[in-house]
């Protein structure tokens, strides 16, 4: 619910209220309200400090404590009445705990400012969000390494150009999206370990007189330590800026993939089977099952990207310190926040349901001439042929197959020694599909041996830290034994369990290598 009574926490500066259309523009609490929890959270944090330094008493701390739980569980329960007029979450708080404890709600402001309260309610939301994400992360990977151990070592074609190419393993193609999903999961908690700095107690933008203890409400709050500089407190929104960069990039790679699940489970392809629960029908064509939740996510990355290049906008000019332009910060990462996570969620969803359908991958792998490189590999092994010339040989190879409308391993061994009068009937050995994807068994390559062995270990990280809370994934460019050391107190790409021991590593995940630590 909404009133609109006139806002009189301003003091005496106003002779009048403000016009209708200047409250309509200038209220934030239709949105804002979605900060409640961290609102509260703030205040008690910051009346225990209060009482802490002496500037209150305890007793008006505890009352004001107290009553910010009451005004807490009114609004969980829906019977809080928001009000317009007082603008935003931080008024109506404040003065709905001045109608429950009387005088001492006046006290709770002292020693701060609505700009580092709004502040460190963003970062406590913003926090909040980044372990969502993380969390929803790692449940997506879960349900691509599934989808990779189940598939190993099923051939399929690969797709630069999106044209057939070489083959290779379903279980490579869904580690491929681990891979990218790693990256996204390290921007996270990258992010996160940055943003981990409480603005409370810098107050409009130069502290305050009062002898606050800035260490405790931090400490309270889980933030690492207290902002350094109160300008910068207060107007920083870099923490939301890189929490939409970080949700763009991820938002980016469940569109690369949606569009692979839109084209392969079109009638053209087969490739794959979606589930009933993530697809939708036709009202006209009764035969249709259309890839929506696909679709959709495909087109929820223009809202992100849209929010972050948004909020860019509105901090591109600002001087210091707090300008009322920040207001429309939230809106955008909320939107993008709801978005992403409603993204992750149904691609979990639809990875842990789809069926491949091997048989057609298979198929679709030996179209298209796609073994034409390990001929050219068998003749510069076999053959002690430069690569340029096994280029050239190849290429002639596969103009005669197309002339003669079949594929290379069709071609009989005159037909070959046609080309080249030293080809042999072992180079039928390389033409196979299978024997192809085997042979690939460089690091990070489509092998299924190499496949295997990455999922394996990628698969027992996430189901460690999934089991155990204290366990933290430690990525940066360490060494076996020795993950990277913490950088002005925070591991790379980590979150918050303390002093982390290195148990293992080496294992690439996002391009980095990737080592156990368990919160010590």
């Amino acid at each position: 619910m909404t009133d609109n009574t006139s806002n009189q926490m301003w003091g005496g500066r106003f002779a009048a209220g403000p016009d209708a259309i200047m409250e309509a523009i200038n209220a934030s609490i239709s949105f804002d309200k979605r900060m409640a929890a961290q609102d509260i959270a703030g205040s008690r944090a910051h009346a225990a400090m209060l009482a802490a330094t002496g500037i209150v008493s305890d007793s008006d701390a505890a009352a004001m404590r107290e009553g910010l739980l009451t005004v807490l569980s009114e609004i969980e329960a829906g019977k809080f009445q928001f009000s317009t007029a007082l603008e935003d979450i931080h008024m109506n708080v404040e003065a709905r705990l001045k109608d429950l404890i009387g005088a001492p709600a006046g006290r709770l402001h002292t020693g701060r400012s609505r700009n580092d309260q709004v502040a460190t309610d963003f970062r406590l939301w913003v926090r909040d969000q980044l372990d969502a994400v993380d969390q929803a992360l790692q449940a997506l990977m879960r349900a691509l390494l599934a989808q990779a151990e189940a598939g190993a070592d099923w051939v399929m074609p690969g797709f630069p150009h999106l044209q057939t190419a070489q083959p290779v393993t379903w279980g490579h193609h869904m580690m491929a999206y681990v891979e990218m999903f790693g990256r996204d999961l390290s921007r996270v908690r990258d992010a996160r370990a940055r943003m981990n700095e409480c603005p409370l107690g810098a107050a409009a933008l130069a502290g305050t007189s009062f002898p606050i203890d800035r260490d405790m409400t931090a400490k309270a709050l889980g933030f690492d330590r207290p902002c350094a500089n109160s300008l910068d407190a207060v107007s920083d929104r870099d923490f939301a800026l890189e929490f939409l960069g970080a949700a763009s990039i991820c938002a980016m790679h469940l569109s690369r993939f949606a569009e692979e699940l839109v084209i392969w489970s079109s009638a053209q392809f087969r490739f794959v089977a979606l589930s009933d629960r993530f697809s939708t029908g036709s009202s006209i064509m009764p035969q249709k099952k259309n890839p929506d939740a696909a679709e959709l996510i495909r087109a929820k990355v223009g809202r992100i990207f849209g929010a972050n290049v948004a909020l860019m906008m509105v901090m591109k000019g600002l001087p210091l310190a707090y300008s009322k332009d920040m207001q429309e910060d939230k809106e955008q990462v909320f939107d993008a926040a709801d978005n992403l996570m409603l993204a992750l969620a149904a691609m979990e969803g639809m990875v842990r349901d789809m069926a491949a359908r091997r048989d057609n991958l298979e198929a679709a792998a030996g179209s298209g001439f796609s073994t034409a490189t390990d001929l050219a590999d068998w003749l510069v092994r076999v053959l002690d042929m430069p690569f340029r010339e096994a280029h050239h040989v190849t290429g002639a190879l596969v103009a005669k197959a197309e002339a003669k409308g079949c594929d290379l391993p069709d071609l009989s061994l005159s037909e070959m020694q046609e080309v080249h009068g030293e080809i042999t009937a072992a180079v039928y050995d390389v033409l196979g599909v299978h024997n192809s994807v085997a042979s690939r068994v460089s690091y990070g390559g489509t092998a299924p041996a190499q496949v295997r062995a990455v999922e394996g270990a990628v698969g027992m990280i996430l189901r460690m830290a999934f089991a155990l809370l204290s366990l933290t994934v430690l990525t940066g460019c360490g060494v076996d034994g020795e993950p990277v050391r913490p950088t002005a107190g925070v591991n790379v790409g980590v979150g918050t369990h303390g002093v982390n021991v290195g148990v293992g590593g080496g294992v690439r995940v996002g391009g980095v290598n990737v080592g156990v630590g368990v919160g010590l």
